[in-house]
C-alpha cells in the first residue's frame, strides 16, 4: 500500500486568471505539483504542494551530468465530467525504462498512480471539456544531490507538474531530412526520454527553421540513409495505401501513440510495414506520385500531418487529401480519448 500522500493546498487558486481560449503550450501551470524525494536509498513520503520554484544546490548533479528523464501524458474530461487518462501504464513503464538507462532509481508504481490520481482530482477544474482540450501532464525525475564528482547521484526528486493545453500545432508543418546531425546512435539513450536528447536537437532544428522547416526528421547516425523519427514525434509514411514506419530500437523512442496507430491500422485491415525506411525511397515515391502522406504521432500533437519535406537541396510538397490516413487516425484516437461513445476494445482509457 502506498505511503500516505501529504497534501498542502493553495490558499487561492489562480485558475480565474487563465484565458483557456488562448493557451500557449507548456507555459501555464496548475495550482499544485507532486514531489517525492529519494534519500538514503529509499523513496520518501510523497507530497502534493503549491506549484512553485525548487531549491537546489548549484552542484546538483542534474546540472552537471544530465541525470534527468521525463514523460508526457494527457488527462481528458468527457461529457459526463469523468477524468480519463490514455494508456498511463505505458508512460509509467517507460519512465522507469528511461530512469534505469540513466542510473536513476525506478519509481514505485503505487506512488505513481496514487500521486497522479490525487493530483488530478485536486486539479479537476483545470481539465476542460471539449475536443482538443486536455491537461498535459509532465512526470520527471532529476538528480538532486549536491556533488560534482562524475558518478550517479545518491539523492533524486520525482515530480509531476500539469499544464492546460489545446491543440499543439496550429500551422502546417514542413520537415527537413537530416543529412549531417544525428539525434542518437546505437547503444546510446535514443530510446529513453532523457532530457539531453531534446537539448541536443535544438541547434540543428534552429538551422532547419532558418530554411523554412519546422522540424527535422532524423536519420541514422552511421549513414544518414534511413529515416527514424522527428524531434517530438514518431513518423509514418504512406506509399500508395501502405503505411510504413521505422522499427523501434535503441535510437528511437517507443511512442505510445505510435503503437496505437499501428494497432488501429491493423484493426481496420490497413497494410502496415514496420521496417527501415530509406531517404531515397521516400524521395522517389514523392517524385513518381505514390507518396500520399507523411504524418507524425505523439502525445502532444496526437497526429500531425506533414505538408512537405526537404533534402539535399530539393523540396517536395505532399498532396492535400480529403480522406487522409492522418485524419482517420486522429479521429479514432480522439474518440477513444474523449470517450465519445466508441468501443474501446483495447482498454486504452483509464478512468481516474
Amino acid at each position: 500500500m502506498v505511503t500516505e500522500i501529504r497534501v498542502e493546498k493553495v490558499e487561492t487558486s489562480k485558475i480565474n486568471t487563465v484565458n483557456f481560449e488562448h493557451l500557449p503550450f507548456g507555459k501555464i501551470f496548475t495550482d499544485h505539483m507532486f514531489e517525492c524525494d529519494f534519500v538514503n536509498g529509499e523513496w520518501q513520503q510523497p507530497v502534493i504542494k503549491p506549484y512553485g520554484p525548487l531549491q537546489l544546490d548549484p552542484s546538483a548533479r542534474v546540472f552537471h551530468y544530465g541525470q534527468a528523464v521525463f514523460e508526457g501524458m494527457k488527462a481528458y474530461k468527457d461529457d459526463n465530467d469523468n477524468i480519463l487518462l490514455f494508456r498511463p501504464h505505458e508512460n509509467y513503464l517507460r519512465i522507469n525504462i528511461s530512469s534505469k538507462r540513466l542510473a536513476i532509481p525506478e519509481f514505485p508504481e503505487d506512488y505513481f498512480f496514487e500521486g497522479l490520481k490525487t493530483l488530478l482530482h485536486l486539479e479537476k477544474d483545470w481539465i476542460k471539456k471539449g475536443r482538443g482540450n486536455s491537461l498535459y501532464i509532465r512526470p520527471f525525475a532529476i538528480a538532486s544531490e549536491g556533488a560534482i564528482s562524475a558518478s550517479p547521484a545518491e539523492n533524486y526528486k520525482f515530480m509531476i507538474i500539469c499544464s492546460p493545453a489545446q491543440s499543439y500545432y496550429e500551422e502546417e508543418v514542413r520537415v527537413l531530412f537530416s543529412e549531417k546531425y544525428s539525434r542518437s546512435a546505437d547503444g546510446g539513450v535514443g530510446f529513453a526520454k532523457a532530457a539531453g536528447n531534446y537539448g541536443a536537437q535544438f541547434y540543428p532544428t534552429s538551422l532547419a527553421q532558418k530554411q523554412g522547416f519546422q522540424q527535422i526528421i532524423w536519420t541514422d547516425a552511421s549513414t544518414h540513409e534511413y529515416l527514424e523519427e522527428a524531434g517530438t514525434m514518431n513518423i509514418f509514411f504512406r506509399i500508395g495505401d501502405t503505411l510504413i514506419t521505422a522499427p523501434s530500437n535503441d535510437r528511437i523512442l517507443d511512442g505510445v501513440t505510435r503503437k496505437c496507430v499501428i494497432q488501429l491500422a491493423e484493426d481496420n485491415n490497413m497494410e502496415v510495414e514496420i521496417r527501415r525506411v530509406r531517404v531515397a525511397e521516400i524521395k522517389e515515391a514523392a517524385k513518381n506520385g505514390t507518396l500520399q502522406e507523411i504524418f507524425g504521432s505523439g502525445t502532444a500533437a496526437v497526429i500531425n500531418p506533414i505538408a512537405g519535406f526537404g533534402h539535399g537541396g530539393e523540396t517536395f510538397e505532399l498532396p492535400k487529401l480529403e480522406n487522409s490516413y492522418a485524419s482517420f487516425f486522429k479521429e479514432k484516437l480522439m474518440d477513444i480519448q474523449y470517450n465519445t461513445g466508441v468501443d474501446d476494445i483495447h482498454g486504452w482509457c483509464y478512468k481516474v
